[in-house]
């Protein structure tokens, strides 16, 4: 069965920048849509970034636009998130997710809930 299995979390600084990365295995890497969402504490999971097959088209959430980058490297089967300026705020469970039904604007619209394969998660902790 499809895993995927993020890494890159860890402690930085505000304004400071981090990479996470999600491993995908057991599948076809290019028939998912791929992306992040993740869940700051005492919060719900919320929608962070996605990425078509190609990368070719990408959607990201409000927190999201203008500080963090989603790609992907289908040779690797490896997605990875680029986050800059980060703040106090994007404290969070990362979670790396896949989905072979919805495109990233559906992801949006319809919620965690309503994709199919999750990671573990990575905290990613902002803090001077």
């Amino acid at each position: 069965q499809v895993q995927l299995v993020e890494s890159g979390g860890g402690l930085v600084q505000p304004g400071g920048s981090l990479r996470l990365s999600c491993v995908f295995s057991g599948g076809t890497f290019s028939d998912y849509v791929v992306g992040w969402f993740r869940q700051p504490p005492g919060k719900e999971r919320e929608f962070v970034a996605a990425s078509s097959w190609n990368g070719g088209n990408t959607d990201y959430g409000d927190s999201a636009l203008d500080r963090f980058m989603i790609s992907r490297d289908n040779v690797k089967a490896t997605v990875y998130l680029q986050m800059n300026n980060l703040k106090p705020e994007d404290t969070a469970v990362y979670y790396c997710a896949a989905d072979e039904r919805f495109g990233g604007s559906s992801w949006r619209r319809l919620g965690y809930k309503y994709v199919e394969i999750w990671g573990q998660g990575t905290l990613v902790t902002v803090s001077s």
